[in-house]
């Protein structure tokens, strides 16, 4: 069950990725994002209220919010603030890029990942880990080849900068859901409540205090079909995500492979419906990334 569970997940991450392409494109960025977000959020409220009337029923079919405790509030929203952080990033750079060059790079997450073992944890990676790190290397390189004949100068672009701390910022969020989950046990539905709510807190003040009072000097905000979409494809992909976790069998080896997978659905998406250009080179260039990646998950 659970891998059929990563593979749905993987499937709406995808399917989400490509909702906030097209709302992002010549569009406000952080409305877009809180508002996303505030639609995630809007089903969340009848969960809380079934738990409470119907705590049996909702046990049964795993959407159950027990009651949160100061701890357990404390930890969720740390969660919510590491990732609030690498989405505000990953938006801007997902407004600026091609949807074919910015999937890929966030698909690179456990490179990252390894790189903060070695910096924090002084671990030293194996003869595997090594060649998986050379090969996304030498795909990021080719990606940047491929960036200049959009005019995108991976040395120079602020946005792809974003993109690249956004990445290196949610490994952490990757690493903080193992031990959530693992080590301190949380029920799925208690992590996605709140953390949702924290982020619809977090972005709103946010998006209030940096854009509406200038909102005039920046690109105007157009409402788009997509946004309630992005909302809804992320809590149902986390939702999928967060119970194939919790479940004993789960193999995380396997769930961050499946997890990774989402990249062929936006990088297609990006290729056909946004008609992004040198399809044949990225997908060379994606598949590098993507060997490297599970070399790496693999060891």
């Amino acid at each position: 069950m659970w891998i059929t569970l990563g593979l749905i997940s993987s499937l709406l991450l995808g399917l989400y990725d490509v909702c906030k392409k097209h709302s992002l494109n010549h569009n406000a960025v952080l409305p877009v994002l809180f508002l996303s977000v505030l639609c995630g959020f809007l089903p969340m409220p009848f969960f809380l209220a079934g738990s409470r009337l119907l705590p049996e029923m909702m046990q049964q079919i795993h959407c159950y919010v027990p009651v949160a405790t100061f701890s357990e509030h404390w930890h969720i929203f740390i969660k919510a603030f590491i990732v609030s952080t690498s989405w505000v990033l990953a938006y801007f750079a997902m407004k600026h890029l091609p949807i074919s060059i910015v999937s890929p790079i966030r698909a690179s997450g456990p490179v990252w990942t390894l790189i903060g073992a070695m910096l924090i944890f002084h671990e030293r990676p194996l003869l595997q880990q090594w060649i998986g790190m050379a090969i996304v290397f030498v795909a990021y390189y080719a990606f940047s080849l491929i960036g200049r004949e959009e005019g995108v100068h991976f040395h120079r672009s602020k946005w792809i900068l974003f993109i690249f701390l956004a990445t290196f910022i949610g490994t952490f969020s990757t690493l903080y859901d193992k031990y959530l989950f693992q080590k301190l046990h949380y029920i799925p539905m208690l992590v996605q409540f709140w953390f949702a709510f924290y982020n619809v807190v977090l972005l709103g003040l946010f998006t209030a205090i940096v854009w509406w009072p200038r909102r005039a000097t920046f690109t105007p905000f157009e409402w788009r079909w997509s946004i309630p979409l992005i909302g809804l494809f992320l809590v149902a992909s986390d939702f999928a995500y967060f119970n194939s976790v919790h479940d004993p069998a789960a193999l995380i080896v396997v769930l961050s492979i499946l997890r990774r997978s989402s990249v062929l659905v936006s990088f297609v998406a990006g290729c056909f419906l946004f008609r992004d250009i040198n399809r044949r080179k990225k997908a060379w260039a994606l598949a590098g990334v993507l060997a490297g990646v599970i070399l790496i998950i693999l060891s």
